[in-house]
């Protein structure tokens, strides 16, 4: 079972976030750190202790915008460590999810914290720790995409997005109504969105190409117009790109 160690200097979203570790079976301990820096000396105090010690910590939940020494801080600071807790971000800012996966950050976990939403952070964490079998999972619905934003999860259909952008880790879906942040690789969403007529024409880009407007050529470099916006298309792509435009229904 997980031992684990949640880090907020809010008390009542540090009380609450204990409260729905304590009721998931897989936690076998949830205790507190009201800063990082009480959290920095409980993990090297865990450190110490080593795996089985009993003072161990498998994973920490950790807020980001704290007084002193912040999350992504004691983040970075965890990557220097032989064999660091794992870490799971709580916060209720969007924007640093990148730069929390760069980090090797678990998963990313939006306030106000539903217990759906952490109960698969943590079946991520004790998958990593080899606490508890992998559970299959169903697949998605193919028409739609489902994108969490301030604890509410919506469903983006696909024939919406007009075009995607690589953001490490992430993918940020583009519609005419917003975009929309999503922990699934490029390339991973280039391989199964294939079918539905996407079509990479950069390293940082999906299009899709019925929301293609205009080809343009200028002075050699290739470019297409989705929507309002103007993508540069790299050389590799340009032909195939041409090609699948002429052919389009």
């Amino acid at each position: 079972m997980l031992r684990a160690l949640a880090v907020d200097d809010e008390r009542p979203s540090l009380e609450e976030l204990l409260y729905l570790l304590n009721a998931d079976p897989r936690i076998g301990s949830a205790e507190g750190a009201g800063d990082a820096t009480e959290a920095l000396r409980r993990i090297n105090r865990a450190l110490q202790s080593g795996p089985g010690g009993p003072e161990a910590i498998d994973v920490v939940f950790l807020d980001i915008h704290m007084p002193g020494l912040d999350g992504l801080d004691l983040a970075r600071l965890l990557t220097g460590f032989a064999k660091p807790p794992l870490v799971v971000f709580v916060t209720a800012h969007e924007d640093f999810a990148v730069q929390a996966f760069d980090l090797k950050a678990v998963d990313y976990v939006l306030k106000p914290v539903r217990k759906e939403r952490l109960a698969e952070a943590v079946r991520r964490a004790a998958e990593l720790t080899g606490t508890t079998p992998r559970i299959p999972v169903h697949e998605p619905d193919p028409d739609q995409i489902p994108v969490e934003l301030g604890g509410v999860t919506r469903f983006v259909a696909v024939d919406d997005i007009t075009h995607v952008e690589a953001q490490g880790d992430y993918a940020r879906l583009h519609t005419d109504r917003g975009s929309h942040l999503v922990r699934i690789p490029l390339s991973t969403l280039e391989e199964r969105w294939r079918s539905r007529g996407f079509v990479r024409i950069h390293r940082r880009h999906l299009v899709a190409l019925r929301h293609v407007g205009e080809l343009r050529l200028d002075a050699g470099t290739v470019s297409v117009l989705v929507g309002a916006e103007e993508l540069q298309v790299s050389r590799r792509h340009a032909r195939e790109l041409r090609d699948l435009l002429m052919r389009r229904p």
